[in-house]
């Protein structure tokens, strides 16, 4: 929705009334941080009822083998130092939320699953052992700002050693099915609906620039068109990009806001991995 200029412009009046979210609600998004995703292509992949066919990459890939949580080191708990701070950030920050788990899926974009899962290949999801995710908010947010206006958001995982090397050398098998998915799914913008077609490509962009292994794996969405006139539906959506960083049996994934940049993200995980190594096996 939020790719349609003119339906931006609604949402945006409509969100003058909405109050900023409870913090057990953000707390939630801090768990699943890659479920922002949805919002920027909701348009041309609703979530209920969307058919979707993929126009490139066969189903031969096998699937994904998920690391053993027997094989596990020594448990201890991630502790916050080994996040994120708020003197990191360029900016000041006014709000910090974190939350621990145990046994968390690692879903590093909620609609690079979908993609998976809607061809009928596993969702390429290893299982944490551990799991500690936080939420960074701007200082003096405007109240009626979105999740993604201003956010960094991450999730810090414990896996064993090789379940967290392995989670980065299988990224390229993860995305092959979803290199070119085309997308199809109804939009309404103020009067007019139809249904709506566009292809998502995942591609890791960069690697190795941070920890023991890091990527970036950037999602980019096509111009979104009418299937049945071929017409443009609002403006190119803008990519966006997750960072993946490794050090000894933590895996971190880092997310910007829509106004967060590649370079921004980067630095950021090249400071992340400096944390992970508080509460790395074994230690940096």
């Amino acid at each position: 929705m939020r790719d349609e200029p003119t339906f931006v412009e609604h949402v945006r009046r409509d969100l003058l009334d909405v109050r900023w979210p409870e913090p057990q609600e953000i707390r939630a998004r801090a768990r699943h941080r890659s479920q922002r995703r949805i919002v920027v292509s909701t348009v041309v992949l609703a979530l209920a009822g969307v058919s979707a066919v993929a126009v490139a990459a066969p189903r031969t890939s096998p699937p994904l083998v998920q690391p053993a949580a027997s094989a596990s080191p020594t448990r201890h708990e991630i502790t916050t130092d080994a996040l994120l701070q708020p003197t990191d950030l360029p900016q000041p920050v006014d709000v910090q939320l974190s939350e621990s788990g145990l046994r968390e899926s690692i879903r590093l974009d909620q609609l690079l699953t979908y993609c998976r899962t809607d061809q009928g290949y596993p969702d390429g999801a290893p299982v944490s052992l551990l799991s500690r995710s936080q939420t960074l908010v701007q200082k003096n947010a405007p109240r009626a700002m979105t999740e993604n206006d201003g956010l960094v958001t991450q999730d810090l995982f414990r896996l064993t050693p090789d379940g967290a090397a392995q989670l980065l050398s299988s990224l390229d098998e993860l995305t092959a099915p979803c290199r070119e998915y085309r997308s199809v799914g109804p939009y309404q913008v103020g009067e007019a609906s139809g249904t709506a077609e566009a292809v998502h490509r995942w591609t890791v962009t960069q690697r190795d620039f941070a920890g023991d292994g890091a990527v970036l794996l950037r999602h980019d969405v096509s111009q979104p068109r009418d299937q049945q006139t071929g017409k443009p539906i609002g403006d190119l959506p803008r990519p966006t990009s997750t960072a993946v960083v490794r050090v000894g049996d933590l895996i971190t994934v880092l997310g910007v806001g829509q106004t967060g940049t590649e370079p921004e993200l980067r630095r950021l995980a090249e400071v992340a991995a400096r944390r992970m190594c508080l509460a790395a096996n074994p230690p940096c």
